[in-house]
């Protein structure tokens, strides 16, 4: 009997201990499991055209010579170590001019100094993309890693208006001032007139692909730099795409005023200076090609655009803790 008494409490002490050790395997388990977290934040930079006024042949200059603005705010969600989605929006201006691009290359970029077009373009890009975080973080959001770069790509809706300023004196005025007006309403190609396109969409898709690193500043906080790059599927952000239009199918004088600007003695954009011997150089290099120069470049690539943004980050806290009763 006392035999048995003790293979009993053998049994007992073994299951509690076996149902211990299970508990206590299960609960490291848990403890293992990465717990996703939330943040919000702001950015701000700059962002750069390319496109028939800055083309991609020269890349470099397209990049640094009108670099504009962007500011944006993102939601980013981080499902594991690694992967994250983000929600963000962006409102970037960009800006393209033939003269600034040319003045100094009349003879070997002819067509576009003679064009002498330019635009403006208030961009607001809603895009959502995937991050791939190449240094996990750990289990909480406390435990981020200190710095890691990352990848992004994703997909974005874009809203624009191009817009480009009037020719000095144009209107019942000649002294009237220069005037930014929208271009896609005046329809600068002939666009929605009887054997023209039709006017080109104000809202276009984009694909957003770039790196970037992300450090922690606390437990709190993030700091990120990062440049992305967007590709469009446009090729009128800066409303030039097709070939020059007759002036006669045109249906007001400022769509014609603004559709070519080739005769124009002074840089568009700018409003003063002297485009006349630049004028003169420029017709001598294409001879007697000079009156076949088309409005928009024959590239296989629409336009796109690249923005750079420093930004900052705030860790949404996944729990409240409440004070201890006393």
């Amino acid at each position: 009997m006392k035999h048995t008494h003790l293979v009993a409490s053998g049994v007992l002490t073994a299951l509690l201990l076996g149902g211990n050790a299970q508990e206590g395997f299960a609960q490291r388990q848990v403890n293992k499991q990465f717990l996703p977290y939330s943040k919000v934040g702001i950015g701000v930079g700059s962002a750069h055209y390319y496109g028939d006024l800055a083309g991609y042949r020269k890349i470099l200059k397209s990049t640094f010579i009108m670099p504009r603005w962007n500011v944006g705010l993102a939601y980013t969600r981080q499902f594991t170590p690694n992967f994250a989605a983000r929600a963000s929006f962006t409102w970037a201006r960009i800006s393209g001019d033939d003269y600034t691009f040319n003045r100094n290359d009349a003879g070997s970029s002819p067509v576009q100094y003679l064009r002498n077009l330019h635009f403006r373009n208030d961009l607001k890009e809603f895009a959502i993309t995937g991050i791939y975080q190449i240094i996990g973080d750990g289990r909480t959001s406390n435990q981020r890693v200190k710095l890691s770069p990352y990848l992004f790509g994703g997909l974005g809706l874009l809203a624009h208006s191009p817009e480009a300023r009037t020719p000095v004196g144009a209107g019942t005025q000649p002294d009237q001032p220069q005037q930014w007006v929208k271009l896609q309403p005046l329809g600068t190609e002939g666009q929605g007139q009887p054997g023209y396109p039709k006017p080109y969409s104000l809202v276009t898709l984009a694909i957003p692909v770039g790196i970037g690193v992300r450090y922690k500043l606390n437990e709190n906080f993030d700091l990120a730099a990062e440049i992305g790059y967007r590709y469009t599927f446009s090729d009128y952000l800066d409303d030039v795409g097709g070939a020059y239009p007759n002036p006669a199918d045109l249906q007001s004088q400022l769509a014609k005023d603004l559709s070519n600007r080739s005769g124009e003695p002074i840089p568009a954009r700018k409003g003063k200076g002297d485009r006349t011997a630049g004028i003169a150089q420029a017709t001598a290099a294409l001879g007697s090609t000079a009156a076949e120069s088309g409005r928009g470049a024959k590239g296989m690539l629409q336009d796109s655009y690249l923005l750079t943004s420093f930004q900052i980050h705030y860790i949404i806290p996944g729990r409240i803790k409440c004070p201890p009763i006393k």
